[in-house]
């Protein structure tokens, strides 16, 4: 198991050592491409550009660049707090045909409490910002408190040639489907894991589409599927794995689909740590 790096709170150069390691390793924010100013030296800048395995089969976004770019829940950056996620959601107004490049604007917290925070944004064009893709919004909590004087740190950078031949995003972050049929991450690595030794929120998204994407198009025959609204709670840290989804598909109407979902820890007692739930459309 990864240490926990609460367990440094009492060395403070030991804790900044260790904290750079871990942010400038995690894949998730470094593969999608977004910068954090609250985190990262140099200039700010809250842009995503879009590449062919950022969009599902019938060619509009998926729903996991969008909830990783915005994850929400604010209750200060990991330089203040040590952060958890509570619940995200996602509703997509535009499947983002032709956009180039995504912003996140209007980042807005509403409410930080001793433990709780709240917070919104609005996801747009970046070269035209009337043009809405979505809304995210979520709920976080404080688990820790680090030692004063943290810094920011470089932005390790990933650079990413679009083209054809990129792998899909679960390839990249580990997912695979079992012979048993379900999706699963395998057990727990640095490069996927938060400073807290936990399953972080982005492979848990991309893994959770992926399985939705399946069990909607077992049900409908197509996987030619836009997602709509997506709705994860997080309810437990993900320690050990490997991490398998449980789910099921249900049909709506207007050419709808429901998926629900639920991600279980197999190496820590099997017990559930996400649940998930999306509304897809067919496009034709």
């Amino acid at each position: 198991m990864l240490d926990d790096i609460r367990n440094l709170k009492n060395d403070p150069g030991a804790y900044a050592a260790e904290l750079e390691r871990r942010w400038t390793g995690l894949l998730s924010y470094r593969y999608i491409g977004r910068n954090h100013g609250s985190m990262n030296t140099g200039p700010v800048d809250d842009t995503v550009t879009l590449r062919r395995d950022m969009r599902n089969a019938a060619g509009g976004l998926l729903v996991a660049p969008l909830s990783i770019s915005s994850p929400e829940g604010n209750v200060g950056s990991d330089l203040v707090a040590v952060p958890n996620p509570v619940i995200h959601s996602c509703q997509i107004l535009d499947p983002g045909y032709g956009v180039e490049r995504i912003e996140v604007v209007e980042s807005e917290t509403l409410k930080i409490g001793g433990r709780m925070g709240y917070s919104r944004s609005k996801i747009v064009d970046a070269d035209d910002h009337s043009r809405v893709i979505a809304f995210t919004e979520g709920q976080g909590v404080k688990i820790g408190t680090p030692p004063e004087g943290l810094d920011r740190m470089p932005e390790n950078k990933i650079e990413i040639v679009d083209s054809p031949d990129l792998p899909p995003l679960w390839q990249v972050f580990g997912a695979f489907r079992r012979e048993d049929g379900h999706w699963a991450l395998p057990e727990l690595s640095v490069e996927v894991a938060s400073p807290d030794a936990a399953l972080h929120i982005g492979p848990q998204h991309v893994l959770l589409e992926t399985a939705a994407i399946d069990l909607a198009g077992d049900l409908v025959g197509t996987d030619r599927l836009q997602m709509q609204s997506w709705h994860v709670m997080f309810l437990a840290r993900g320690k050990v794995g490997p991490f398998r989804v449980e789910g099921d598909a249900s049909r709506g109407v207007e050419g709808t689909v429901g998926v629900r979902m639920v991600v279980h820890d197999e190496g820590n007692g099997d017990h559930p740590i996400t649940s998930g739930s999306g509304v897809m459309k067919v496009v034709s």
